[in-house]
């Protein structure tokens, strides 16, 4: 299976989706740690939503100038730029207890988080040989996955008071710079494409593909902030409160790489709208599951693996269609859309949780997927040949 890959190619990987995934860990304790403080000093849910969109600001702004920094500073004087920030962030939330100021520094840590995807994420495509991509990004997302379920973990163990918990991120998120540090200009690529992806064209060539992006990003995010407020007002201890993400991310350690072997073989679209229905689905029912601890436990596990094909197959889509320059700002786009999610998401299933405590988090995410579902299904050969005939 990886006997093809060259040295090259193991080592520009190895760097790439292991840094990442270090980061993930870090953004994976951070996420939920801010959630329960800003829970525990009474904010709203959709405000809290609202604290961890400013996060999907700073990617906005900050994914189609990632491709330019790249080029002026080299990836990976970027990259260590870009940790060097996120640590600088992370201690000011330590040492800030003005929640409005954390607007501030959530900009500066989504902005440092951001540069560090887009770049790993344009490595990683365009080092996988195109026979294995979808097999490669099913890694990837695997081995990021365990990143984020180890984080939750951590934050169970040092609990969301005090210094301990920012300190622990901060040390995790400094490490991501061995494997880049390790892996040494030759191991790095050089960032292709215009600092301003042409939106436009490239939603018109692969519109699933990046709205398959804003609905993770929609719901990942959503997730990580929300989903231990949810468990919180539903009764269960903090510490089950917040294992319940480790749960969604073990399904997306073990699900990852099956769902890139059959991606490199099967319809993607496809593959996309049975995660939407299955998505849907799930959100429908989880509720009535919270009861069942262990049943609830593994239905979180399965749900969460499933759902997490959303992101590595709706990557293999733009990497299948688009190459060289043009897979730059593709991949940049990419990660704009996640970043709308991002934005929007959070907010929207803060309001679903406020107006249906705590069930309406879960409704909220079962509309999201079942707009997706709507969008692939309009948007469809069928479909628009149905529409044709229809105008004709």
């Amino acid at each position: 299976m990886f006997s093809a890959f060259d040295s090259q190619t193991w080592k520009r990987l190895a760097a790439a989706i292991s840094c990442i995934s270090i980061v993930g860990i870090g953004l994976s304790l951070v996420i939920p740690l801010l959630a329960l403080r800003l829970e525990a000093a009474g904010f709203p849910a959709h405000t809290n939503g609202l604290h961890i969109a400013v996060t999907g600001v700073a990617t906005l702004v900050g994914a189609p100038l990632t491709p330019w920094l790249a080029r002026w500073m080299g990836i990976r004087a970027l990259v260590f730029s870009a940790i060097a920030l996120g640590i600088a962030a992370l201690m000011g939330f330590a040492f800030c207890g003005d929640y409005q100021l954390w607007l501030a520094i959530r900009a500066a840590f989504g902005l440092s988080l951001t540069i560090i995807f887009v770049v790993s994420e344009y490595w990683i495509s365009a080092a996988a040989p195109p026979a294995q991509r979808g097999m490669v990004l099913g890694l990837y997302a695997t081995v990021l996955a365990l990143g984020f379920a180890i984080g939750p973990a951590l934050l169970s163990l040092t609990g969301a008071d005090g210094l301990l918990p920012f300190f622990v991120a901060a040390g995790l998120i400094g490490a991501a710079a061995i494997p880049v540090a390790l892996a040494g200009e030759a191991g790095a690529v050089k960032m292709e494409g215009p600092a301003l992806p042409n939106l436009r064209a490239i939603f018109a060539a692969a519109p699933i593909a990046l709205a398959a992006g804003l609905l993770y990003g929609a719901v990942e995010t959503g997730l990580n902030g929300l989903l231990p407020v949810f468990g919180v007002r539903s009764g269960f201890p903090q510490s089950w409160a917040t294992f319940q993400l480790t749960l969604v991310a073990l399904g997306n350690v073990v699900f990852p790489i099956p769902i890139g072997l059959v991606a490199d073989r099967l319809n993607k679209t496809w593959m996309l709208a049975f995660f939407a229905l299955f998505g849907f689905a799930g959100a429908l029912a989880l509720p009535a599951l919270a009861a069942d601890p262990t049943t609830y436990a593994v239905a979180l596990f399965f749900w969460g693996g499933l759902i997490g094909g959303l992101y590595p197959v709706g990557l293999a889509i733009l990497a299948g269609k688009f190459q060289g320059a043009r897979l730059g700002s593709a991949n940049a786009a990419y990660i704009m859309m996640y970043s709308v999610g991002m934005m929007a998401g959070p907010p929207a299933l803060g309001l679903g949780l406020d107006l249906e405590n705590p069930g309406g988090l879960f409704d909220a995410l079962a509309a999201l997927f079942l707009a997706y579902l709507a969008l692939i299904v309009a948007l469809s050969r069928p479909a628009r040949a149905v529409w044709r005939r229809g105008r004709a």
